[in-house]
């Protein structure tokens, strides 16, 4: 499984970094991302899917978040 670290990544640049991150993967594949607490992690998942994508998780590790999602049909 892929793993993509935003943390420290601000709104909208980790959307963009997660959208360019689900290019390299094929449908269907998950995906993980992981996220800081606030706008991240409210926005992106919203974000990711209204684009498409299936959320399968969003859990809380330590000070961050870790989404799941696999990636929808293009």
């Amino acid at each position: 499984m892929t793993t993509v670290d935003l943390r420290g990544v601000t709104c909208p640049t980790n959307f963009v970094k997660a959208k360019l991150a689900l290019e390299m993967v094929d449908a269907g594949e998950v995906i993980e991302f992981l996220l800081d607490d606030g706008e991240p992690v409210k926005n992106v998942p919203r974000s990711l899917k209204g684009e498409g994508h299936k959320l399968l998780g969003l859990k809380e590790a330590g000070g961050y978040y870790i989404l799941t999602l696999e990636k929808g049909e293009e």
